[in-house]
């Protein structure tokens, strides 16, 4: 049986479809990345906005327009707040609670039951990770939040914070690196809060990571600012913890954040940052910044403009705040407007342009290394363009021979410039594409032997 696996939302969402489809594979189903070519299509939704619950709504309906034959399985942050409504849409086979999601290979296993046979077999030591991506591997550490920031429905719709054990965890990992992930991403609803219910930390939780893996590149999914104590930043002077953070500030004005029920003001956040870079003087601070929460004045909306320019960020997400149904934000007075919200997410955007064009420009010259993803795209000048992450998670193109391939590989690369989209140009040497090529060839003639081995075997 052909499963298709799809998200909407956060990287946790992300995260849990790679351990579906490992569970599933695991089972004898295969993974189809086209969703018209499965049997079972099961959808893991988002609700963290009105917007991202109509979508979840559309794409559901979508899924089954364009394969009505497929059976349809709906989880998420939206099937667990709206059952009801998600009953009513044709097409859905079974719901699965946010508290069901790790059972839900088991619960479509014996509920819509579909036996199967293996439909493929792999060599030892072969990946079945998930298709989409084997470069990089999101790891949910844990689910659930103890906050409840007044704007957000997730914590409701997550529960309460329960963590993975490190030694699962640890496995894990080493599963992965073994199957040749190269880097692996921390995520979690309250990722700072791991270990809160298990009697650990997140900075236990990477001290043992370090210690006991060899993965090669470590990164956090978004961390809320007040998790991370002191001396969290020392652990970056092991090169394989990648210099970059997304820490959420939300607003630049200490009385919207009050509003909000942030647990961070403005100081503490910049003496955060000025804390990374003092670590790693290129550590790259990403953030999310709403606008237009109810009562936001113009000075509190200037006030966010002028912190925001004193910071280094790299990268900011920026959202239009809209009411969300069960939330306390959306019971509060002194609403803004759409075209004030409009016209101030322009302003912002603006001014994130500059500041990341800013942040870019100081990686000119520097030779680092950069992790690339797979390609299809031919120029017309014959070559090829790939796309890969610096370590601290800039963007970065390169255009090289179509005969060299540098997938899920780490490379040296030297900084010439920023183009017009905001994405670093690279340059690869010569010699390190063509040692590259020596190393792939032999791995394929070693594979190629083990696998004439197994079959005399």
């Amino acid at each position: 049986m052909k499963v298709h696996l799809s998200s909407l939302g956060c990287r946790l969402n992300e995260a849990e479809l790679q351990n579906w489809a490992q569970t599933f594979q695991a089972k004898g189903y295969s993974i189809e990345s086209e969703s018209t070519q499965a049997d079972l299509v099961v959808l893991n939704t988002c609700a963290v906005t009105s917007e991202a619950a109509r979508k979840s709504r559309q794409t559901i309906r979508k899924f089954h327009r364009n394969n009505p034959r497929a059976r349809l399985v709906v989880t998420g942050c939206y099937a667990s707040l709206e059952p009801q409504e998600l009953e009513k849409i044709m097409g859905v086979d079974l719901i699965v609670d946010n508290s069901d999601k790790e059972v839900l290979v088991e619960k479509v296993h014996e509920i819509l039951e579909a036996p199967v046979m293996p439909e493929f077999a792999t060599e030892p030591g072969e990946s079945s990770l998930f298709t989409r991506n084997r470069e990089r591997a999101f790891i949910k550490i844990q689910d659930g939040c103890r906050y409840r920031c007044t704007y957000c429905i997730v914590t409701v719709a997550r529960g309460e914070e329960r963590s993975r054990t490190i030694d699962d965890l640890i496995d894990e990992i080493n599963q992965l690196h073994q199957q040749g992930v190269p880097e692996i991403v921390l995520a979690g609803v309250h990722v700072g809060g791991y270990g809160s219910d298990i009697g650990s930390s997140l900075y236990e939780l990477v001290e043992t990571i370090l210690a006991k893996t060899s993965i090669p590149r470590i990164r956090f999914a978004s961390v809320e600012p007040w998790d991370l104590g002191e001396g969290f930043f020392e652990l970056f002077k092991d090169p394989r913890l990648m210099p970059h953070m997304h820490l959420p500030i939300q607003s630049g004005a200490n009385s919207v954040l009050k509003r909000m029920s942030r647990r961070c003001k403005t100081e503490s956040f910049a003496e955060l940052v000025n804390q990374a870079r003092q670590y790693v003087p290129n550590f790259n601070i990403t953030t999310d910044v709403i606008v237009g929460f109810p009562g936001e004045t113009e000075e509190e909306f200037a006030q966010t403009l002028n912190f925001v320019e004193t910071q280094p960020f790299g990268h900011m997400h920026i959202f239009s705040y809209s009411d969300r149904e069960g939330t306390k934000a959306s019971r509060l007075p002194n609403k803004i407007d759409k075209d004030t919200k409009k016209q101030r997410s322009r302003e912002l955007h603006q001014l994130a342009a500059k500041l990341k064009h800013r942040e870019l420009s100081n990686q000119i010259n520097q030779t680092v290394d950069v992790l690339w993803e797979s390609s299809s795209l031919i120029l017309d000048n014959g070559l090829k363009r790939y796309f890969g992450y610096t370590p601290n998670y800039h963007k970065v193109q390169i255009d090289i021979a179509p005969k060299y391939q540098v997938e899920r590989s780490i490379l040296p690369t030297n900084i010439k410039a920023v183009n017009d989209s905001n994405v670093l140009v690279g340059d690869v040497s010569v010699c390190e594409l063509e040692t590259l090529s020596v190393e792939i060839a032999d791995d394929i003639k070693n594979h190629s032997q083990q696998s004439i081995q197994i079959t005399q075997l």
